[in-house]
Order: structure tokens, then sequence, then C-alpha cells
């Protein structure tokens, strides 16, 4: 275990070994899915998409995603246990984005930074409903209304 409450190298190994991973967060709902499959006409594929409510359904998004290639035997997956910016730091990030290079080019790169801005975003509006009360959420003050 690291500072950032996850064994590191065990992360890693799921990420180097898999067809297809789901990275799952803390604070956002939506989930990173990294395909690294690739074929002579399609790199690999890094797109946030919603939870599935079940494994086959990730299967059948997956299918809608990638209809030239056949199911993967598995798809991985890993909750992360902190925020996104500690995933950035802790060098998770870093290491699928390096896969994606290694298993397609140099602008595959390019989906990873695009869905991390996505997932960013998506974080910060959930803390902001958090903040303000919003849906899902009940804050712990109200204001109260001047009654004169």
């Amino acid at each position: 275990m690291d500072d950032f409450g996850v064994n590191f190298d065990e992360i890693a190994g799921v990420i180097d070994r898999a067809e297809v991973l789901v990275v799952r967060f803390q604070v956002v709902e939506k989930r990173l899915l990294t395909d690294f499959r690739t074929s002579s006409s399609e790199g690999p594929l890094v797109k946030v998409v919603a939870p599935a409510g079940s494994i086959d359904e990730r299967f059948r998004t997956l299918r809608v995603l990638r209809p030239r290639f056949s199911p993967p035997e598995r798809i991985s997956s890993f909750p992360w246990p902190r925020g996104l910016a500690s995933f950035e730091r802790s060098g998770v990030l870093g290491v699928i984005r390096t896969r994606v290079i290694e298993v397609g080019t140099e602008s595959d790169g390019e989906m990873m930074r695009e869905a991390y801005e996505e997932l960013l975003e998506e974080e910060q509006a959930t803390v902001r409903a958090a903040i303000r009360g919003g849906e899902g959420f009940q804050t712990l003050w109200e204001r109260r209304r001047d009654r004169g």
C-alpha cells in the first residue's frame, strides 16, 4: 500500500494484462473504459462511460462501441478510492496512457487526456452539487431567510 491507499504494483499488473479495463472512481459516477485491443484499421479506445447495471450490460456497451471486435474474454476492473487528482499524481493515469500509446500511436494518448478532462469536469460538478445540496445531496445547513 502507498500513500493513496492502493497497491500500485497490483494495479500496474492489472493494466498490463487487461484487454479491456474499467476504472471506477470514488466521487465520479462515470467510469473510465479503456479497450487496448487493436486491428489494422482501429486503434485502442479510451472513453468515459456510464456505470453498467451488470457485466452483461458492460459487454453490450462494448459491442456497440467496438462492433468490429469480438467480445473480450474478460473485462478487468478496479476501484480508485480517492479523487482524480490523486489518480494522476499516483502515476496510474500515466501507466494507462503509456499502454494506450504502446498498443496504438502517440496520438492515441490524446484520447486519455480528453477522457481525464471529462472526468475532472464531472468530479467538479459533483463536488459543487454536494456543496449546494443538489440532486442526490443534502446540505448540512440551510440559509436562513429573513422573515421580515
